[in-house]
């Protein structure tokens, strides 16, 4: 039975899509705009709007959070916490859009853009 099976898993294991989903939110975090599959991108949406709640916070908890989930402690924790986070302090929720650009050759996925709303 399939039961709960809502995420993707975009033909990889467990630890391979956490990598990806890291590696795709240190991206995303530092050039605050990046152009991916429309499938993971629809995938990191979630992960990185999580990831700025917690950092509106900014406290020691938030930071820890944020470093847990994105593996580092990196440009992209101190960039989301001092920049990033108080930017979206006045917005309840939907701090990323994800933008569709279509298809590039015949049998490729789709593209899309996911970046911060400004």
């Amino acid at each position: 039975m399939r039961h709960h099976t809502n995420k993707r898993t975009l033909g990889r294991t467990t630890r391979q899509r956490t990598a990806l989903l890291r590696g795709l939110a240190q991206s995303l975090v530092i050039e605050e705009g990046i152009t991916t599959t429309l499938a993971k991108a629809k995938e990191l949406r979630p992960y990185v709007e999580r990831l700025v709640t917690a950092s509106k916070k900014n406290t020691l908890q938030s930071r820890r959070f944020v470093e847990a989930r994105l593996g580092t402690k990196s440009e992209a924790v101190r960039k989301l916490n001092d920049t990033i986070g108080p930017r979206f302090n006045e917005r309840a929720g939907g701090y990323t859009r994800i933008v569709k650009l279509g298809r590039i050759g015949k049998r490729v996925a789709e593209f899309a853009r996911i970046e911060f709303v400004k």
